[in-house]
């Protein structure tokens, strides 16, 4: 593979290896440990991890799982590689659809929320969300490893 291709696969299975990483964390460790909070604990840390996470990291993360593996799957390799990024890139929108389509709006509602009902709130907003991050997460863990097999 040349170096133009062999690079921009490279930086879409970090990128996209750093992405799945971060959403499985959330999945594993951080809603399963907020899980436990009452209502309203609950619900100020899920407003505060959603004021933050869309940081300048996470944008580029966001973009890169996107862009890596559509540059890689273009500037060419072998056809098995183009075709295994281009599954990979496939799994990335659809991972990405989730969240603008779904964890998003939540997220916005929940903020939209803040000085009301919290057990409401938390209500409308935990097990939907949690369903939808599952989503997002598989797939952005397919994402990564169909990325990973066509590095190899």
């Amino acid at each position: 593979m040349s170096s133009l291709p062999a690079l921009l696969l490279a930086l879409g299975v970090l990128t996209t290896g750093l992405y799945a990483g971060f959403l499985l964390t959330f999945l594993t460790a951080v809603m399963p440990g907020i899980a436990e909070l009452p209502d309203e604990r609950f619900t100020a840390a899920m407003r505060r991890f959603n004021e933050k996470v869309p940081g300048p990291v996470f944008l580029v993360l966001f973009l890169g799982v996107i862009a890596f593996p559509a540059a890689a799957a273009v500037a060419g390799g072998d056809g098995a590689g183009r075709a295994l990024a281009g599954a990979a890139l496939v799994c990335a929108i659809g991972s990405h659809l989730v969240t603008i389509a779904g964890n998003i709006p939540l997220n916005k509602a929940l903020a939209e929320s803040e000085g009301g009902d919290d057990g409401a709130a938390r209500e409308a907003f935990e097990a939907r969300w949690n369903s939808l991050h599952r989503i997002r997460t598989a797939l952005s863990l397919a994402a990564f490893a169909l990325l990973a097999v066509a590095a190899a």
